[in-house]
């Protein structure tokens, strides 16, 4: 059975990490997209269980205290998080778990898992660009998208952090890119794999 391991893309909102995830599904072998849990209230046509688990404030805090989350963070006013038990559970089976988070997420993951983990950074080619698309997507008011180009500044400044960076111009290219990436992060070997296979290297029949 193949690995499991783990691939983190961050980015700011607008950049096209669903789009570009979906583009790429059937290059990129079995994996499971971490979906995420928020205190934020559902958009228009999304799904509890499909695009995010949505609960009450008072339960995510919760679930904080009972050690629950592989990593959480408050953003916007709002709280997300990723429960760690279906994430094991993916690891185990071997598949390539995909996390869709902030900047603040993916150093929490590097922190815990940063032996199995790969990251890539995707982002638009400008600021222009990604205030034009997120103006294009009619789905927020002006201050949340004031806000989204205010927390992009922030986030740009973590590009370095990062394994990978793609800068989306075309969702084709991006998605070969993605597939690229996706492929290699399956061959990333955890420190304990590592050994085991030095042990098993040294010994003579």
């Amino acid at each position: 059975m193949s690995q499991g391991a783990i691939l983190v893309l961050s980015g700011p909102s607008g950049a096209g990490k669903s789009t570009i995830i979906t583009a790429a599904s059937n290059q990129i072998g079995e994996y499971y997209f971490s979906i995420s849990t928020t205190t934020r209230s559902a958009r228009v046509g999304e799904m509890d269980g499909r695009d995010y688990f949505f609960v009450s404030k008072e339960s995510f805090k919760e679930d904080i205290k009972a050690g629950n989350f592989l990593e959480y963070a408050q953003v916007h006013g709002n709280y997300y998080g990723t429960s760690l038990k279906p994430v094991r559970e993916a690891l185990d089976a071997g598949k390539l778990v995909i996390f869709d988070i902030d900047v603040q997420g993916h150093r929490l993951v590097r922190d815990k898992m940063g032996d199995i983990t790969t990251s890539v950074f995707i982002t638009p080619p400008t600021l222009c660009v990604l205030q034009s698309r997120l103006e294009a997507r009619k789905t927020d008011e002006q201050s949340i998208i004031i806000g989204r180009i205010e927390n992009a500044k922030k986030e740009i400044l973590a590009l370095r952090e990062y394994d990978f960076v793609i800068i989306n111009e075309s969702i084709e290219e991006a998605s070969k890119e993605f597939t690229i990436i996706a492929n290699a992060a399956r061959l990333k070997q955890s420190h304990q794999q590592c050994e085991e296979f030095i042990k098993q290297w040294l010994m003579l029949d």
